[in-house]
């Protein structure tokens, strides 16, 4: 930042414009909610404002608590009640804020997570669209001791052992765990440290708080407008599930190892979808059930999701997962929680093949 828009950050901090420009820029986020192409039901109204109230606490998180690249600590900023793009029900995400300026070293215990993946990304995940993802590692790659220990060496030039590639863009370390069996597995343990700091963050200036507002909001603003656009899109196939574009898929911060397919769902009362597919040899696979905003179902309360551990299989190996709003007393039942429509997502990781799963609409009596 120039001495000249350092000045300007600094008078704007302490004027009290920033906290404005904040407040203003949150207040047209609500035009993405209100826009005459949206649902306008009392649930998707009011789970479109408190999308909003959850997409600006996990920005402040990300942007303002934990936003010291210098001093980076592991977080989440997507979880139960929070939810951004299709979370998955299976995952405990992580996060934290890096630079391409420094090096840093990951300690981990490996434990009983089904499946673990780093990545480095620059600026835009889940706002622009645009990320370039650095590096890449999941668990078969890493080098793990007897005890399951590990340490990761995240940086620009190349380390031996365990190296996750970072370029002078990165700002984010991303951090996947995806769980089979919930009740019975245990997260990976992980810890980070900037190599040579002393773990203490730079004390607050103004500068730094009015980028970290205006870093927020705009998260905020842009976040709602990509991924309703993303629904809208997904509209002109409901109730089918057509392969998803990786190009974007990477840009908003995906998984390289996997395969997702995006789409929209609609019933009516009587109606329930059924989805066939014959899971390929793969890592793990599940299917999830969104709201329109694209955030996942009440996965604490209600069964909206199934995966390749507590899905019912057929005698041939295959699959039949039934979306309806009312139990229709079949295996792999996807509640709807009360909502008409919404988004859904399928998706592979480190399949060999990539099945297309197949969709109809039905009465819910044909089920039963």
């Amino acid at each position: 930042m120039s001495t000249s828009n350092t000045d300007d950050a600094r008078e704007r901090l302490m004027s009290g414009e920033s906290w404005d420009a904040f407040c203003e820029t949150l207040k047209a986020a609500g035009k993405t909610i209100l826009a005459d192409d949206q649902p306008a039901t009392p649930l998707d109204r009011a789970e479109g404002f408190r999308y909003l109230t959850r997409l600006t606490r996990a920005a402040l998180e990300t942007f303002v608590e934990y936003a010291d690249p210098r001093a980076p600590a592991l977080h989440r900023p997507v979880h139960e009640t929070a939810k951004i793009g299709a979370d998955n029900p299976d995952n405990y995400y992580q996060h934290a804020t890096i630079s391409g300026d420094f090096e840093y070293r990951i300690r981990g215990v490996r434990n009983t997570i089904h499946y673990l993946d780093f990545a480095t990304q620059s600026a835009g995940v889940a706002s622009s669209g645009d990320s370039q993802q650095g590096g890449h590692l999941d668990a078969s790659d890493l080098e793990i001791d007897a005890d399951g220990r590990f340490e990761i060496h995240v940086s620009c030039n190349e380390k031996p052992g365990n190296w996750l590639r970072m370029t002078k863009d990165t700002t984010a370390l991303i951090v996947r765990q995806t769980f089979a069996d919930r009740e019975n597995e245990t997260p990976a343990a992980l810890t980070i440290e900037r190599v040579g700091g002393d773990a203490h963050p730079a004390p607050l200036t103004p500068e730094a708080m009015h980028a970290g507002l205006e870093q927020a909001s705009g998260l905020v603003v842009s976040c709602a407008a990509l991924f309703s656009n993303w629904a809208h899109g997904f509209e002109s196939h409901v109730n089918e599930l057509p392969k998803f574009d990786d190009a974007v898929s990477m840009g908003a911060g995906g998984d390289p190892n996997i395969c997702y397919y995006h789409s929209y769902w609609a019933l009516a009362p009587e109606e329930a979808l059924v989805i066939e597919a014959t899971p390929p040899p793969c890592d793990a696979w599940n299917f999830q059930l969104d709201n329109h905003w694209m955030e996942s179902l009440d996965y604490r309360f209600h069964r909206v999701h199934v995966n390749q551990h507590t899905a019912h299989y057929e005698e041939d190996g295959s699959v039949r997962i039934v979306v309806a709003h009312e139990d229709p007393g079949v295996p792999n039942w996807i509640e709807t929680a009360g909502h008409e429509r919404g988004t859904m997502c399928f998706r592979w990781i480190r399949a060999e093949h990539h099945p297309q799963p197949r969709c109809r609409v039905v009465k819910q009596t044909e089920i039963r």
